[in-house]
């Protein structure tokens, strides 16, 4: 849900933090060669590598079905990167396949056993497959770059750390934005894909953890959520998770009208997409089905900057979409604390968040702090939504190298000081 720019963001306080942004501003500059790199870059629905084999049903949930080695955003990085297509369930239960790009560097790794593996999710925030990260980390061009290459410095500072870093299409091959079951299932099962990959130094025993921003928490909290159930033998160690997108109705009424008019454009088109419960798509006149038909593929980056100052009403068959029963109702099946993590977990929200307002952040911070959680809250003071993803993100890091290395933390709820 980031709007794939540096430019304004903050003044950064951390001087490790401004290496690696220097390093992604680097990369940002390079992406323009990427992209023309990439310009004989098949986009996934036209690249036989995401095709589902046909005995799909037959592997089981996280077994790797095709692998191929790529370079890092088509450019010759001193990163060995390989894209594994892998079997998860989309939230019907139904087999689809999905990709995860696994990234690892010289760096080594100096802690016990085989090196970590962090799960990292973009905010992958679209209704195509050509926003997919796995298209942009391979040398993809136009704004399915943008986001990706956002995270870039984070990612980086994870692989010099001597980690592993898998980075998923969450989504899945239908682009299911704001799919809670079906994303955990994606996480997860790219977890499961990635660890039993060898050639990235990984083993039974390599620590897991992951790590998401915005749209790319939504998904990490969902697979905390769904372990327990769907993936009871992955023992995650702990996870990162800052911009938490709780309250999606929120969200949506806070960003229609105004100059992110788009993000409410892409929340509500994604849910009237996935929904297999009544037909939302009559809650939209004629307009706002013909631009559910023109918007399919669209990047949530190409909305915000298609839609300024659009009202869902705009699209809609009678006034009030955003306070529909039936919208209400496709809401609330998406939206985080239905139940607890059992990790530990250092959650980080921007007071001044004015995408995601810190309300929604404090009610699941609430939730989360049930008897015998572990959470490791920080209130930044950092502006903006984009502010805090980057001014935060040393604290998230060092959270998950503290866990990768077994450095205790004690049980319960407690609040970080600046």
């Amino acid at each position: 849900m980031r709007e794939g720019r540096f430019a304004g963001l903050l003044r950064v306080r951390h001087r490790s933090t401004r290496r690696l942004l220097a390093v992604g501003g680097a990369l940002l500059v390079l992406s323009g060669t990427a992209a023309i790199a990439g310009a004989d870059t098949a986009l996934p629905d036209e690249d036989p590598f995401y095709a589902a084999p046909a005995d799909i049903a037959s592997h089981p949930d996280g077994s790797v079905l095709n692998r191929r080695e790529i370079s890092m955003f088509g450019l010759p990085l001193r990163v060995s990167a390989w894209q594994l297509q892998y079997r998860t369930s989309d939230s019907q239960g139904r087999p689809v396949a999905t990709v995860t790009t696994v990234l690892t560097s010289p760096s080594p790794w100096d802690g016990p056993g085989s090196r970590p593996l962090l799960s990292y999710q973009v905010a992958e925030d679209s209704l195509g497959t050509r926003c997919a990260p796995s298209f942009a980390l391979h040398g993809g061009r136009g704004s399915a770059i943008s986001s990706t290459i956002v995270d870039t410095p984070f990612l980086i500072d994870a692989l010099r750390r001597g980690w592993a870093v898998a980075v998923p299409d969450y989504q899945g091959p239908q682009s299911r934005f704001f799919d809670g079951v079906n994303s955990a299932h994606a996480v997860l099962d790219g977890i499961r894909a990635a660890r039993s990959f060898t050639p990235a130094g990984l083993g039974p025993d390599s620590k897991l953890g992951a790590w998401g921003y915005s749209g790319g928490a939504f998904a990490t909290l969902w697979a905390a959520q769904l372990r327990r159930t769907y993936a009871p033998e992955l023992g995650i160690a702990g996870i990162s998770a800052g911009g938490l997108p709780a309250d999606i109705a929120t969200i949506a009424r806070n960003a229609d009208g105004g100059e992110r008019a788009g993000l409410a454009m892409l929340i509500v088109l994604a849910l009237i997409r996935n929904s297999s419960g009544p037909n939302l798509t009559g809650l939209l006149n004629d307009r706002g089905r013909a631009v559910l038909t023109a918007e399919a593929e669209a990047c949530g980056n190409d909305l915000v900057d298609r839609y300024p100052h659009t009202r869902i009403d705009e699209l809609a068959a009678a006034p009030g979409l955003l306070a529909h029963p039936s919208f209400l109702s496709a809401v609330r099946r998406e939206e985080l604390g239905a139940s607890v993590p059992d990790m530990p977990l250092y959650l980080y929200h921007s007071t001044t968040d004015e995408v995601v307002p810190v309300a929604g952040f404090d009610a699941l911070v609430q939730r989360y702090c049930a008897p015998g959680s572990t959470v490791l809250v920080k209130h930044s003071s950092a502006s903006t939504h984009n502010g805090a993803a980057i001014a935060e993100a040393s604290g998230g890091m060092s959270f998950l190298a503290d866990r990768f290395a077994s450095v205790p933390l004690p049980a319960g709820c407690h609040e970080q000081d600046e």
